[in-house]
């Protein structure tokens, strides 16, 4: 039997990146997925891609700043999958600039993604989490960070905050839901070669970029999402509550 069989996930973020790798390997497991992210067209070609190798899927359209958009899809999980067992909560962005630029939309935009995103997935699927607990079966909260939660990178000041803010969010949450029977993980990768980068406008930060992407060999979204398949796979009594990622050279 494949590891993750029975399993219902949600991936946020699914359509690119850590999210669309990690959403193949847990349908790879066994897991019945879903798929949550804005890019209809990416979504609509992961579940196919997923389904032609034998797997389950279903792709959903969701903002998930928007709290009701989120609500109605974890309906619609519901009514496909059944109740959700495994929460991969990874939709984010990352929009540096130095603090003095002052780019106040941006700084809006990364807070009401990389938290108030955060905490409409966990709104929304909790119940289904704790449930699971309660009957003694494994129950996932898995929240993507980042290293910067840990260390600082100038240039990164709000992306930082955001991401610390999730780890610190994590390790409550799990204090507070471990004894209910549901695991709580932040995982912190470091350099990751994403869409993320793709986003940076800054000059000054994507010359940084491009130099640590020179210096050493950068991780890939699979690498990330086998740790996080890794995690969900072991016993029910076993959290790995913080997991950080680094490339090996990196300093």
């Amino acid at each position: 039997m494949k590891s993750l069989a029975n399993r219902a996930a949600v991936v946020t973020g699914a359509s690119s990146g850590i999210g669309a790798a990690t959403a193949r390997l847990l349908a790879a497991k066994g897991a019945k997925v879903a798929l949550l992210a804005r890019r209809t067209d990416r979504l609509d070609q992961l579940a196919q891609e997923i389904k032609e190798a034998g797997g389950e899927a279903l792709a959903l359209t969701v903002d998930t700043t928007d709290a009701a958009s989120v609500a109605a899809a974890a309906d619609q999980v519901r009514e496909t999958f059944g109740p959700v067992d495994l929460v991969i909560n990874n939709a984010g962005v990352m929009l540096p600039a130095p603090i003095q630029a002052r780019k106040t939309a941006d700084w809006r935009r990364e807070v009401d993604v990389n938290i108030n995103g955060v905490l409409n997935t966990i709104d929304a699927f909790l119940p289904d989490l704790l449930a699971a607990g309660a009957e003694d079966r494994p129950a996932d909260l898995v929240n993507t960070s980042s290293i910067v939660a840990q260390v600082v990178f100038p240039g990164f000041a709000v992306y930082n905050a955001t991401k610390a803010a999730v780890s610190h969010l994590s390790r409550t949450m799990r204090a507070e839901l471990g004894p209910q029977g549901v695991r709580v993980t932040a995982v912190e990768p470091a350099m990751t070669t994403t869409e993320l980068q793709g986003h940076v406008t800054d000059e000054g930060v994507n010359a940084f970029v491009g130099q640590w992407r020179a210096a050493f060999e950068w991780l890939t979204s699979e690498n990330i999402a086998d740790v996080i398949a890794f995690t969900v796979e072991q016993p029910k009594h076993v959290n790995l509550s913080q997991i950080t990622v680094y490339p090996t050279r990196q300093p």
